[in-house]
C-alpha cells in the first residue's frame, strides 16, 4: 500500500512538472509569435491654441524624446482662426482648441478622427504692469484704469472675457479697448505698455513671470474654458497623430499641463 502511495505521489509530481514545462513553452512560443510594437516615425503638424504655446512646446519635445525618429511642428494661434484654416485645407494632423465651439465646427464637418476629447481646462485672469501701479483689485476697476487689452471678440479668449464682463455688468468704453488677435498678443499689449491692464488666461499670466502682475478673478465671477483635442481626417500620418493625442491625455502629458497652470479635465 505504501509503495502504491509513493508511486502515486511520484506520478503526480511528474505530471505537474510536465504541465508547467508545457505551459512555459507555450507562453514562450506565444510571446515570440506576438508582433513587436511598431516604432513610430515621421512628422506631424499640430494646430493649437496660442495659450498652449509653452505647455505644448514642452510636450512636443518630450514626445519626440520618447519616440525617436518623430518630429512635431506646431502652428499656434486663435482657435477659431485655426479651425477656419483647417476647414480651408491648411495642412494639420492634430487640432487642440481652447473652446468646444471651434472644435465642433470641424467635428460637424467630419474632419476629426473620432470624437474630440477634453484634455485641459483654464480660467481667466487680469494682468497689469509690475507692481500694479493702477491699483486694480478686480474686473470692476477696469473701466477706470486707462487702456484695457482684450482678445478679439471672435476668438475664444475674447468671447470668455466678454462673458465675464457681461456677468458682472461691467462696460469698458470702446475707445479704451485694444484687441489682440489671440491671448499672447493681448498679453504682449500689456507687457509692452500699449495697455494698462488686460484679461487673458491664467496660464498666460503665469507664463509672463515677473514681467507682469496677475490679479485673480474669483471663481464665482470667472468662467471655465474647456480644451478639446483630436487627430484630423486629413492627416497623412494618422497613427502618429493619434499617438500624440494619447500622449497629451496620458499621465505624463497631464503633469506637464499642470506644471504650466492648466486645470485637469
Amino acid at each position: 500500500m505504501r509503495r502504491f502511495t509513493r508511486l502515486l505521489v511520484v506520478g503526480l509530481v511528474v505530471a505537474l512538472a510536465t504541465g508547467v514545462t508545457a505551459s512555459a513553452a507555450s507562453a514562450a512560443s506565444a510571446a515570440s509569435a506576438a508582433p513587436a510594437k511598431a516604432k513610430l516615425s515621421g512628422s506631424i503638424t499640430v494646430s493649437a491654441a496660442a495659450s498652449l504655446t509653452e505647455a505644448f512646446t514642452r510636450i512636443g519635445k518630450d514626445f519626440e524624446k520618447h519616440n525617436k525618429g518623430t518630429t512635431v511642428t506646431f502652428n499656434f494661434g486663435a482657435s477659431s482662426t485655426l479651425a477656419q484654416q483647417i476647414q480651408g485645407g491648411a495642412p494639420a494632423d492634430v487640432f487642440a482648441s481652447a473652446d468646444a465651439a471651434s472644435m465642433l465646427k470641424l467635428q460637424t464637418a467630419h474632419l476629426t478622427v473620432g470624437s474630440p476629447q477634453e484634455f485641459a481646462r483654464n480660467q481667466l485672469e487680469i494682468v497689469v504692469k509690475p507692481g500694479n501701479p493702477k491699483h486694480v483689485t478686480g474686473v470692476k476697476d477696469l473701466p477706470n484704469v486707462g487702456t484695457v487689452a482684450l482678445c478679439a471678440a471672435s476668438v475664444p479668449c475674447g468671447n470668455y472675457a466678454g462673458q465675464v464682463l457681461a456677468n458682472l455688468a461691467v462696460s469698458i468704453p470702446a475707445d479704451r479697448v485694444t484687441r489682440g488677435q489671440d491671448a499672447k498678443a493681448t498679453l504682449a499689449a500689456v507687457a509692452t505698455g500699449d495697455a494698462d491692464a488686460g484679461i487673458v488666461y491664467a496660464t498666460d499670466a503665469l507664463s509672463a513671470g515677473k514681467t507682469l502682475t496677475g490679479i485673480e478673478i474669483p471663481t464665482t465671477d470667472n468662467i471655465v474654458a474647456s480644451y478639446p483635442i483630436a487627430a484630423l481626417q486629413g492627416s497623412g500620418a494618422k497613427k502618429l497623430a493619434t499617438a500624440f493625442v494619447k500622449y497629451v491625455l496620458s499621465a505624463a502629458g497631464q503633469r506637464t499641463l499642470g506644471h504650466f497652470g492648466f486645470i485637469e479635465p
